[in-house]
């Protein structure tokens, strides 16, 4: 799992006077061939047109069993922007996660460059380009509800019994809101606050 190839292609680029973001591939239970570094550099490189040089982009292609899963994220100041894109082909996996970056950017630049401090992270070219009005996000419906203290388990059965992907809570044991969901594989997550 030699970096090697990255750092080489870098090197070329820099060479040429040329800035750009850099790209940090590794690998889970695969081993990470010219042609998947390859691949990598060349779909998640056109994402370059959008961040400015001193970007960083964290790239994690792993596999288990059929799922070939490819992951990608971009922190910018203020934000993460994160994607994971899972097929039974890798290539296909690195096709798709850089399609969906493309698209969140596109739907979400004006919140993002409302934030002063993303906005230091795009390029000039992308902050200035007109946007597509759909990028409004607009709350359609408020719930209420009434909030009883119950442990994490108990909010999973609630949350199955509701037919819902998460379930909002007061944790008995710590007396604070939790959320509870539900991953792939029949599996459950807990998020707790941190202050």
């Amino acid at each position: 799992m030699s970096h090697r190839p990255i750092a080489t292609w870098l090197h070329k680029i820099k060479e040429k006077g040329l800035d750009i973001m850099r790209i940090i591939i590794s690998g889970r239970n695969i081993e990470l061939t010219d042609g998947l570094k390859a691949a990598v550099e060349d779909k998640i490189g056109k994402l370059e047109k959008y961040f400015t040089p001193d970007t960083d982009v964290y790239v994690t292609l792993s596999v288990q069993k059929e799922r070939q899963k490819t992951e990608v994220t971009i922190p910018v100041k203020g934000n993460i922007i994160r994607s994971e894109q899972v097929s039974n082909d890798m290539y296909v996996s690195i096709d798709l996660v850089e399609e969906i970056i493309e698209r969140q950017l596109k739907k979400y630049k004006n919140k993002l460059i409302a934030q002063k401090q993303s906005a230091s992270s795009f390029r000039k070219e992308f902050i200035e380009k007109e946007v597509e009005a759909d990028d409004e996000i607009k709350i359609i419906r408020t719930k209420k509800f009434d909030m009883k203290p119950m442990y994490p388990e108990d909010a999973c059965v609630q949350m199955e019994l509701l037919g819902h992907d998460f379930f909002v809570f007061v944790n008995a044991e710590s007396d604070e809101v939790n959320v509870v969901y539900k991953r792939k594989g029949s599996t459950y997550g807990l998020i707790e606050p941190e202050f």
